[in-house]
Protein backbone atom coordinates (compact mmCIF):
# COMPACT_ATOMS: atom_id res chain seq x y z
CA UNK A 1 0.00 0.00 0.00
CA UNK A 2 1.40 3.47 -0.95
CA UNK A 3 2.04 6.04 1.69
CA UNK A 4 -0.25 8.98 1.20
CA UNK A 5 -0.57 12.63 2.31
CA UNK A 6 -4.00 13.49 3.64
CA UNK A 7 -5.52 16.74 5.36
CA UNK A 8 -7.01 16.68 8.43
CA UNK A 9 -9.66 19.46 9.19
CA UNK A 10 -10.35 19.45 13.28
CA UNK A 11 -13.79 20.49 13.80
CA UNK A 12 -15.52 20.17 16.78
CA UNK A 13 -19.03 21.37 17.71
CA UNK A 14 -20.05 23.69 20.94
CA UNK A 15 -18.44 26.62 20.17
CA UNK A 16 -18.97 28.76 22.95
CA UNK A 17 -18.15 32.36 21.93
CA UNK A 18 -19.57 31.92 18.67
CA UNK A 19 -22.48 28.92 18.58
CA UNK A 20 -22.13 26.77 15.54
CA UNK A 21 -19.15 28.81 14.11
CA UNK A 22 -17.96 25.87 11.67
CA UNK A 23 -20.98 25.76 9.64
CA UNK A 24 -21.97 29.34 9.55
CA UNK A 25 -22.23 30.54 5.87
CA UNK A 26 -19.51 33.13 5.04
CA UNK A 27 -19.31 33.71 1.32
CA UNK A 28 -22.13 31.93 0.67
CA UNK A 29 -20.81 28.62 2.40
CA UNK A 30 -20.13 27.08 5.66
CA UNK A 31 -17.34 28.23 7.47
CA UNK A 32 -15.63 24.39 7.57
CA UNK A 33 -16.25 24.05 3.11
CA UNK A 34 -13.33 27.02 3.10
CA UNK A 35 -11.03 24.49 4.05
CA UNK A 36 -12.17 21.69 2.44
CA UNK A 37 -12.61 23.02 -0.78
CA UNK A 38 -8.83 24.18 -0.06
CA UNK A 39 -7.45 20.81 0.59
CA UNK A 40 -9.58 19.82 -2.71
CA UNK A 41 -8.05 22.73 -5.10
CA UNK A 42 -4.44 20.65 -4.33
CA UNK A 43 -5.13 17.38 -5.21
CA UNK A 44 -1.76 16.23 -6.65
CA UNK A 45 -0.66 16.91 -3.25
CA UNK A 46 -3.58 15.68 -1.09
CA UNK A 47 -4.69 11.99 -1.33
CA UNK A 48 -7.77 12.11 1.09
CA UNK A 49 -9.77 15.00 3.04
CA UNK A 50 -10.66 14.17 6.22
CA UNK A 51 -12.97 15.86 9.12
CA UNK A 52 -12.54 15.21 12.33
CA UNK A 53 -16.10 16.15 14.73
CA UNK A 54 -18.24 15.32 17.42
CA UNK A 55 -21.10 17.35 15.76
CA UNK A 56 -24.12 15.93 13.91
CA UNK A 57 -24.63 19.20 11.50
CA UNK A 58 -20.54 19.68 11.10
CA UNK A 59 -20.54 15.95 9.45
CA UNK A 60 -23.67 15.97 7.16
CA UNK A 61 -21.53 19.34 5.75
CA UNK A 62 -18.62 18.00 5.78
CA UNK A 63 -20.17 14.93 3.74
CA UNK A 64 -22.16 16.84 1.39
CA UNK A 65 -18.68 18.64 0.31
CA UNK A 66 -17.39 15.39 -0.47
CA UNK A 67 -14.96 14.99 2.61
CA UNK A 68 -14.45 11.79 5.14
CA UNK A 69 -15.59 12.16 8.19
CA UNK A 70 -14.08 10.72 11.53
CA UNK A 71 -16.33 10.69 14.51
CA UNK A 72 -14.57 12.60 17.15
CA UNK A 73 -15.43 11.01 20.67
CA UNK A 74 -16.33 13.44 23.61
CA UNK A 75 -13.71 12.69 25.22
CA UNK A 76 -11.23 14.57 22.79
CA UNK A 77 -13.86 17.51 22.11
CA UNK A 78 -13.76 19.27 25.18
CA UNK A 79 -13.03 23.43 25.11
CA UNK A 80 -8.87 22.59 26.60
CA UNK A 81 -8.27 19.49 24.57
CA UNK A 82 -5.24 19.95 22.36
CA UNK A 83 -5.41 19.81 18.58
CA UNK A 84 -2.89 17.57 18.70
CA UNK A 85 -5.45 14.58 19.94
CA UNK A 86 -7.44 14.88 17.64
CA UNK A 87 -4.86 14.53 14.56
CA UNK A 88 -3.53 11.44 16.72
CA UNK A 89 -7.39 9.82 16.69
CA UNK A 90 -7.83 10.74 12.54
CA UNK A 91 -4.68 8.53 12.14
CA UNK A 92 -5.04 6.00 14.27
CA UNK A 93 -8.68 5.34 13.13
CA UNK A 94 -8.56 5.15 9.15
CA UNK A 95 -7.18 2.23 7.73
CA UNK A 96 -3.99 4.12 5.44
CA UNK A 97 -0.67 4.24 5.96
CA UNK A 98 0.18 7.84 6.01
CA UNK A 99 2.94 9.53 5.56
CA UNK A 100 2.33 13.39 5.89
CA UNK A 101 -0.53 15.61 7.22
CA UNK A 102 -1.77 19.01 6.24
CA UNK A 103 -3.26 20.48 8.74
CA UNK A 104 -6.06 23.00 8.20
CA UNK A 105 -8.24 24.73 10.80
CA UNK A 106 -11.71 25.70 9.49
CA UNK A 107 -11.25 29.17 11.84
CA UNK A 108 -8.23 30.20 9.30
CA UNK A 109 -10.71 30.11 6.14
CA UNK A 110 -8.62 32.51 3.75
CA UNK A 111 -5.69 31.16 2.13
CA UNK A 112 -3.43 32.24 -0.76
CA UNK A 113 -4.06 30.33 -3.24
CA UNK A 114 -0.79 28.88 -4.17
CA UNK A 115 0.25 28.81 -0.57
CA UNK A 116 0.08 24.90 0.01
CA UNK A 117 2.34 24.45 -3.18
CA UNK A 118 4.53 26.27 -2.31
CA UNK A 119 5.06 25.47 1.44
CA UNK A 120 4.91 21.57 0.13
CA UNK A 121 7.58 22.05 -1.62
CA UNK A 122 9.78 23.57 1.02
CA UNK A 123 9.07 20.67 2.70
CA UNK A 124 9.82 18.37 0.11
CA UNK A 125 12.80 19.63 -1.05
CA UNK A 126 13.74 20.31 2.45
CA UNK A 127 13.37 16.97 4.19
CA UNK A 128 11.83 18.38 6.69
CA UNK A 129 9.49 16.76 9.45
CA UNK A 130 7.21 19.76 10.25
CA UNK A 131 6.19 23.21 8.77
CA UNK A 132 3.82 25.60 9.70
CA UNK A 133 3.16 29.41 8.55
CA UNK A 134 4.13 32.32 10.23
CA UNK A 135 3.60 36.34 9.87
CA UNK A 136 6.08 39.16 10.51
CA UNK A 137 4.28 41.35 13.53
CA UNK A 138 4.84 45.41 13.50
CA UNK A 139 3.15 46.18 16.94
CA UNK A 140 4.92 47.76 19.40
CA UNK A 141 4.66 45.25 22.31
CA UNK A 142 4.87 44.89 25.44
CA UNK A 143 3.72 43.88 29.45
CA UNK A 144 2.26 45.73 32.15
CA UNK A 145 3.84 45.50 35.36
CA UNK A 146 3.07 47.01 38.95
CA UNK A 147 0.36 49.45 36.64
CA UNK A 148 3.35 50.22 34.10
CA UNK A 149 4.17 49.39 30.69
CA UNK A 150 7.56 47.45 30.01
CA UNK A 151 8.57 47.40 26.34
CA UNK A 152 9.36 44.24 25.59
CA UNK A 153 10.31 44.26 21.04
CA UNK A 154 11.16 48.20 21.28
CA UNK A 155 12.48 51.09 23.37
CA UNK A 156 10.07 53.67 24.40
CA UNK A 157 9.89 56.14 21.65
CA UNK A 158 11.79 53.95 18.48
CA UNK A 159 10.13 54.27 15.33
CA UNK A 160 8.06 51.39 14.04
CA UNK A 161 9.65 50.56 11.06
CA UNK A 162 12.91 49.87 13.45
CA UNK A 163 11.54 47.65 15.34
CA UNK A 164 13.56 43.80 15.47
CA UNK A 165 11.09 41.60 13.71
CA UNK A 166 8.97 39.26 15.36
CA UNK A 167 6.67 36.44 14.24
CA UNK A 168 3.28 34.86 14.90
CA UNK A 169 2.08 31.61 14.06
CA UNK A 170 -0.77 32.49 11.90
CA UNK A 171 -2.42 28.99 11.48
CA UNK A 172 -3.13 29.20 7.99
CA UNK A 173 -1.56 26.13 7.88
CA UNK A 174 0.67 23.22 8.90
CA UNK A 175 2.50 20.26 6.94
CA UNK A 176 3.93 17.62 9.44
CA UNK A 177 4.87 13.97 9.23
CA UNK A 178 2.74 11.45 10.93
CA UNK A 179 5.15 9.92 12.39
CA UNK A 180 5.90 13.08 14.14
CA UNK A 181 2.03 13.58 15.05
CA UNK A 182 1.92 10.19 16.76
CA UNK A 183 5.26 10.74 18.60
CA UNK A 184 3.44 13.65 20.23
CA UNK A 185 3.87 17.04 17.94
CA UNK A 186 2.42 18.96 15.39
CA UNK A 187 4.96 21.77 15.17
CA UNK A 188 8.73 19.61 16.11
CA UNK A 189 11.56 21.33 17.52
CA UNK A 190 13.54 21.74 14.00
CA UNK A 191 9.89 22.80 12.65
CA UNK A 192 10.31 24.96 9.11
CA UNK A 193 8.45 28.11 9.85
CA UNK A 194 7.14 29.39 6.20
CA UNK A 195 6.47 33.56 5.98
CA UNK A 196 3.54 34.71 4.58
CA UNK A 197 2.93 38.33 4.51
CA UNK A 198 -0.61 38.73 3.68
CA UNK A 199 -3.68 40.31 4.94
CA UNK A 200 -5.84 37.06 5.12
CA UNK A 201 -2.96 35.89 7.69
CA UNK A 202 -4.82 38.26 9.79
CA UNK A 203 -8.63 36.41 9.98
CA UNK A 204 -9.00 33.60 12.65
CA UNK A 205 -12.26 33.50 13.87
CA UNK A 206 -13.55 33.13 17.08
CA UNK A 207 -16.09 35.64 17.72
CA UNK A 208 -18.50 37.84 15.95
CA UNK A 209 -16.46 40.41 15.31
CA UNK A 210 -13.67 38.14 13.72
CA UNK A 211 -16.75 36.31 11.57
CA UNK A 212 -17.24 39.93 10.34
CA UNK A 213 -14.10 40.94 9.75
CA UNK A 214 -13.22 37.78 7.35
CA UNK A 215 -16.06 39.37 5.65
CA UNK A 216 -14.94 42.16 5.22
CA UNK A 217 -11.36 40.71 3.77
CA UNK A 218 -13.10 38.44 1.38
CA UNK A 219 -15.13 41.42 -0.01
CA UNK A 220 -11.74 43.78 -0.13
CA UNK A 221 -10.03 41.41 -2.33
Amino acid sequence: MNSKTIAIIPARGGSKRLPGKNVLSLGGIPLLVHSIRYAQSNPTIIDEVYVSTDDAAIKEVALAFGAKVIDRPAALSGDFEPTLSSLQHVLKTIDEVVDTVVLLQPTNPLRPVDLLSQCFQVYLERHLDSLFTVTQNHHKLGKIANNQFVPFNYELGQRSQDLEPLYFENGLLYITKATTILEGSIISATAYPFLVNDVVATVDIDTKEDFEYAEYIMHRK
